[in-house]
């Protein structure tokens, strides 16, 4: 059966391109079966690739996410996908305000499979500037989700 992932961030420049890139990475090094995408939360970087300096640290970690595009998160994804995965609280709440009662997905916060990172959000590189960071904080949420996925 294959799992179908999508991971949200504000503009999906960064963090959810990042994300999608680790996790497309990592399922396919677990032979895991998964759909994977990303998307955005507002609409105004639509159809623009990942930020330069994510697509550079992302690169330096083995991921490449240059040819991705962003999009806008739409009601379908919550059919869609069985995993809706926000970046921070702010892109949670928009999402819960988007998600309709009976939807398939599993709404939650990436680091909620990071238990052991004591943080609850991915800060966002964009302004932040510090995209390791925001990588490694990725790559533990993506682990937890990976492990989570096959029990």
């Amino acid at each position: 059966m294959v799992t179908r992932v999508l991971f949200v961030c504000l503009g999906n420049i960064c963090r959810s391109p990042m994300a999608e890139g680790v996790f497309r990475a990592m399922a396919e090094r677990e032979g895991l079966e998964a759909e994977v995408d990303s998307a955005a939360t507002g609409d105004w970087h639509t159809g623009d690739p990942p930020y330069p300096p994510a697509i550079t640290a992302a690169a330096a970690r083995g991921y490449d996410i240059a040819n991705q595009r962003a999009r806008q998160v739409r009601r379908g994804d919550f059919d869609r996908f069985d995993h809706v995965l926000a970046m921070d609280g702010s892109n949670y709440d928009k999402l819960s305000a988007l998600c309709p009662m009976d939807a398939k997905a599993d709404l939650r916060m990436l680091m909620e499979y990071a238990p052991e990172t004591d943080r609850d959000t991915v800060p966002d590189p964009y302004y932040t500037g510090d995209f390791e960071e925001a990588l490694d904080l990725i790559e533990a949420g993506v682990e937890g989700l990976l492990a989570e996925l096959q029990r």
